[in-house]
């Protein structure tokens, strides 16, 4: 039987402390995640100041602390390390203002579906037609006085749809909307970029008062400041190795292959130098299997890497 010390007890609480500050401010904790952190930190004192210990430690926090707390609610000290102070109060707020700052809560209240990091999901939909949704993913519907239109909050998803012309399927994300004409696609979105491909017949994309046509092979972008991009060749393949299990990479930047592993990867990824992140990749990977992605990555590009528990990496040449 294993015995616990008061040395082993400081060790996992300070273990636990580093999880959860990691995956905070790498934005990766669900709304349930959210709930279960809020419950572990106000559970007991000790686990409130092993937080702040790990905060204090770690310099790059003070992103995180401004998401966490308004600028009224807590006050800097001197000495060696920067000290957080805030009453009770002020943290209620500031696990309020986390949840708004990662979208969580709003998307959630929106979604009809959801998949978490690592999950991926096949769904019927009301008229037959089938929406499989990539990992970190969130769809709402709207299917009422005889529509199909969907919104795609978050992450990526394929579409089969069933044909019905007298109602058009919409695929609505930020900046745009994407209209089947008999067809597959795929669409993935951020807040700033949304791609579309069609692996079937055609669809019809409107943004920023321009309308394009993009034909199978093909693919088009567009955003809340950038109308729809005349229709480019894609490899369909390629885009949707995702369900696969697979991410296909052709000389794309390791910020944003990094950034597609990380909805497979509860953790954070940082680069010690922003050249790093522009390096060119590619390769096929295992989407499924995040971390072993990373480790290839690194070989291949010769970089080297600190590990300080799986939930952070940090990448230097």
């Amino acid at each position: 039987m294993r015995e616990t010390t008061p040395d082993t007890t400081k060790r996992e609480r300070r273990d636990a402390a580093g999880d959860w500050w990691v995956r905070l401010d790498a934005g990766a904790l669900s709304p349930s995640e959210l709930a279960a952190f809020r419950v572990w930190l106000t559970s007991d004192p000790a686990n409130e100041k092993a937080f702040e210990e790990v905060c204090d430690l770690w310099g790059a926090s003070e992103n995180l602390r401004r998401r966490l707390l308004p600028p009224h609610a807590h006050s800097v000290a001197a000495g060696r390390y920067h000290k957080w102070k805030r009453p009770a109060a002020g943290f209620a707020t500031a696990l309020l203002a986390l949840s708004f700052a990662f979208d969580d809560l709003a998307i959630l209240w929106r979604a009809d579906f959801r998949t978490g990091t690592g999950e991926i999901k096949t769904v019927t939909l009301p008229d037959g037609s089938r929406a499989h949704l990539n990992a970190d993913s969130a769809l709402s519907l709207d299917y009422a006085s005889g529509r199909r239109r969907l919104t795609l909050l978050a992450g990526e998803a394929w579409f089969e749809v069933e044909k019905d012309p007298s109602r058009p399927f919409t695929v609505e994300t930020v900046g745009g909307a994407i209209t089947a004409r008999g067809t597959a696609f795929d669409v993935s979105t951020n807040k700033a970029r949304t791609e579309v491909t069609v692996t079937e017949h055609s669809v019809v994309v409107e943004s920023k008062g321009r309308a394009v046509i993009v034909d199978v092979g093909q693919q088009t972008a567009f955003g809340p400041d950038l109308p729809a991009l005349a229709p480019y060749s894609a490899d369909p393949d390629s885009v949707t190795a995702w369900r696969r299990g697979k991410l296909i990479v052709k000389d794309q930047s390791l910020g944003e292959v990094i950034a597609a592993l990380g909805r497979y990867h509860h953790g954070l990824v940082v680069f010690a130098d922003r050249t790093i992140r522009d390096r060119r990749v590619s390769g096929v990977f295992q989407a499924d299997h995040p971390l072993g992605a990373i480790r290839t990555i690194e070989k291949s590009l010769g970089l080297r890497a600190v590990r300080l528990t799986d939930y952070l990496i940090v990448l230097y040449s």
